[in-house]
């Protein structure tokens, strides 16, 4: 399990990066560089979600873009003309002045340009989810644990920095419910399933055959290009549904207030299973060891229509489509994004609870943005909250329930080699099998 960044750490180094440190292109730490430098970054991926990410940096030097739909291409290199615009994000990345990533393509496509671009020395910020197996999702964390103190990552849950959720991460770890023992997440965003669809003539401009990239080919259709990220991340080899994509922000939640990592153990259930795309629903359950500050605890998530159960008849989620209930020996903290209700078990007064101290706060990102987080970690060697390390055992554990799902049993996990110890026909789900031409670490 990586180490996580906990309150009085992440004071403690903020402070030391404030000191003057920055990262340079070559990778090394050097002192007496000022903040203020611009950093060069390219944009991966300028459609639905690249267009407003290349704007959240746009203070910087943006000198590169690349998408493999030269209509969107076209149009964003309307706002920055002075980048140089690629098709292919493999010829992409040796533009030498690059020092700076930010990926907004296809997930099946995210593990690889983030390896590629670490392998090169470069920071890298990158869409949720990080990976489109529990195999990426390794590889990318252990190329990240190779280049730390490098290389700045973040992975894009913009959530993260609003104040609410380091509130929710203070009176966990400061005992406001007492030892947690479980946390239910759930999502009310409702998938829909299907077959892969019917070939369309490609439209001038698209070049599918990048789009599809890594994948098994399959034709061409434009419900797969329309509407953003649910027409397509229902498919297995496109994405991985909403535990993926609604799963990353909210699992989040989650991981910063019970410092999780990889898990023991995964099952899921869910609506019948297809071989064309992800479930329509599920439910599913981890087992994650004791920390340094708590005892052992069980996560359960839910999606679509299922939710769990309230710790109290007077209250309902009938409002809250996302969010988490913590479970403690002395109470329950009900929360989502922007809200957080605690409810005592009964003959707790919460008189014994003290709120943390003035500097152990976990501070705020700074401006309360998740990008210019990521951009001074670049200039300065300080940290981030959802590296790569903290990420990338999320993503794993997220896609561990789908494989679960799959073979339909829960699954014994061996963090250390990611392999199911009581089932070996689990490895064909664990690890995907890409396209000749196509390597991930690159």
């Amino acid at each position: 399990m990586g180490a996580q960044i906990d309150r009085r750490s992440f004071v403690k180094t903020g402070a030391a990066a404030a000191a003057g440190f920055m990262i340079v292109k070559s990778g090394v730490l050097a002192a007496g560089k000022s903040p203020n430098e611009k950093l060069n970054i390219a944009v991966i991926g300028c459609g639905k979600r690249g267009t407003p990410n290349a704007k959240s940096v746009s203070k910087e030097n943006i000198v590169a873009l690349c998408d493999c739909n030269e209509n969107n291409l076209a149009k964003i290199a309307k706002t920055y003309p002075n980048a140089k615009t690629y098709i292919d994000w493999r010829k992409c990345l040796e533009q030498k002045d690059i020092e700076a990533v930010l990926v907004s393509t296809i997930d099946h496509t995210h593990a690889f340009v983030n390896v590629w671009a670490m392998n090169r020395g470069l920071h890298v910020y990158s869409e949720k989810p990080l990976a489109n197996s529990v195999h990426e999702a390794r590889v990318v964390r252990e190329t990240y644990l190779k280049n730390k103190g490098k290389i700045a990552t973040q992975m894009g849950v913009q959530r993260h920095a609003i104040p609410n959720m380091a509130r929710i991460v203070e009176l966990i770890k400061d005992g406001a419910i007492g030892k947690p023992s479980e946390v239910r997440l759930w999502s009310g965003r409702k998938p829909v399933g299907g077959d892969y669809l019917p070939e369309e003539p490609v439209p001038a401009g698209l070049h599918w055959d990048l789009w599809v990239g890594p994948s098994p080919n399959h034709p061409f259709n434009s419900t797969y290009i329309a509407g953003g990220c649910l027409k397509w991340n229902r498919f297995w080899d496109f994405g991985s549904g909403q535990i993926g994509d609604m799963g990353s922000h909210i699992m989040d939640i989650a991981w910063w207030a019970l410092d999780l990592g990889q898990p023991t153990s995964a099952k899921c259930e869910g609506s019948p299973v297809s071989p064309y795309t992800l479930p329509t629903w599920i439910t599913a359950e981890w087992e994650h060891p004791a920390n340094s500050w708590r005892g052992p605890v069980t996560v359960y998530w839910y999606d679509a229509d299922k939710r769990p159960g309230v710790p109290s008849k007077s209250f309902t989620l009938e409002k809250m489509d996302n969010g988490a209930i913590f479970k403690g020996d002395k109470g329950y903290l009900v929360c989502d994004f922007t809200n957080r209700y605690i409810m005592p078990v009964k003959n707790n007064d919460m008189t014994q609870f003290k709120p943390p101290k003035p500097d152990e706060v976990i501070p705020d990102a700074p401006n309360q943005n998740h990008h210019e987080e990521w951009i001074k970690a670049c200039k300065t060697g300080g940290p981030t909250r959802t590296d790569f390390d903290y990420s990338g055992t999320m993503i794993e554990q997220n896609l561990l329930a789908l494989v679960a799902y799959r073979v339909g049993k829960k699954l014994d996990y061996d963090p250390k080699t990611g392999k199911a110890t009581n089932c070996p026909e689990a490895g064909q789900y664990l690890q995907k099998t890409y396209r000749d031409g196509w390597v991930l670490n690159g």
